[in-house]
């Protein structure tokens, strides 16, 4: 595949909370275990999100090869409950037929020049451990680990993980 040729778009369409739910769904139930509880959140908290969406604030990445959903990121600049300046960055997933192909560092590069125009100062991301090629692509644009526990947020108990990009 030729990422190069990728054309990342934003802002909804037709099927697209489907279609990230459904990545999330399979992806997270098939190597983590996760049930309907955690599917349901992803399409629960990204349906509010695009419905409250504010472009100066939130932008919400995807794309497709051939007319198929490959992956998305989000950056969730408009949530009250932040601090002045900070985002958060969610939805990111890369699906099956294109992992290990760069779609995953072209979508986060999308997301950091997002929030640097935007004039963010820094954004976080909650994952949890295992997840060793998100933790590399993290780590390589800025985020560090902040905090860690044992929890259930998603429905499972994992070693949630909290990470900040400080930005500037």
């Amino acid at each position: 595949m030729d990422v190069m040729s990728i054309e990342i778009e934003h802002g909804w369409k037709p099927g697209l909370i489907g279609d990230i739910a459904f990545a999330h769904g399979v992806y997270y139930a098939r190597d983590w275990g996760f049930g309907q509880i955690f599917e349901a959140k992803v399409a629960r908290e990204l349906a509010c999100f695009l419905d409250a969406c504010r472009p100066e604030t939130d932008r919400l990445f995807h794309v497709t090869q051939h007319g198929r959903f490959a992956g998305s990121i989000a950056i969730d600049g408009s949530d009250a409950a932040l601090p002045a300046g900070m985002a958060h960055l969610r939805w990111f997933i890369v699906s099956d037929h294109v992992r290990g192909c760069g779609v995953g560092r072209l979508l986060m590069t999308a997301a950091l020049r997002f929030l640097a125009e935007a004039g963010f100062r820094s954004c976080y991301l909650s994952t949890f451990a295992g997840l060793n090629s998100a933790r590399r692509l993290y780590e390589a644009a800025g985020f560090v680990l902040e905090h860690e526990q044992d929890a259930e947020t998603w429905g499972k108990r994992v070693t949630e993980q909290r990470f900040v990009l400080h930005i500037g």
